[in-house]
């Protein structure tokens, strides 16, 4: 496999933590900062772990979400599908464009229509 050289600057305990992890394994610094490419990318061995909560997203999201995972988990497999079945009905709802409506709009004056015109080209 051709190679290629990078190079990248990384705070020094990540150094530290990468050199002591390639002694352990008896391989070079490349091949673990490799594997946790790839790992992180989701090419290979998943040596890196995502945390507990994501950093995005407070305890209370995640919890919310497990709880929702778990409300989820306790359908039965016909109730799955039949909600999945629901909401692929409703996505597609949402997706297709809806017919334009005809609208007949009178104006008393050329100045009222040109105070409406300049409303809606302010939207």
């Amino acid at each position: 496999m051709p190679l290629t050289r990078i190079s990248i600057t990384v705070p020094r305990d990540l150094v530290t933590a990468a050199d002591r992890r390639a002694r352990q394994l008896d391989r070079s610094r490349s091949w673990v900062v490799a594997e946790a490419l790839r790992g992180y990318l989701g090419s290979g061995p998943a040596i890196v772990r995502e945390p507990a909560v994501p950093y995005e997203a407070s305890a209370q999201v995640a919890e919310a979400r497990r709880r929702h995972l778990l409300d989820d988990l306790r359908l039965s497999p016909e109730e799955r599908l039949r909600a999945t079945d629901e909401l692929v009905r409703l996505s597609r709802l949402v997706r297709e464009p809806r017919p334009r409506r005809a609208q007949v709009i009178g104006f008393d004056s050329y100045d009222d229509f040109y105070e409406w015109k300049k409303a809606q080209a302010a939207r």
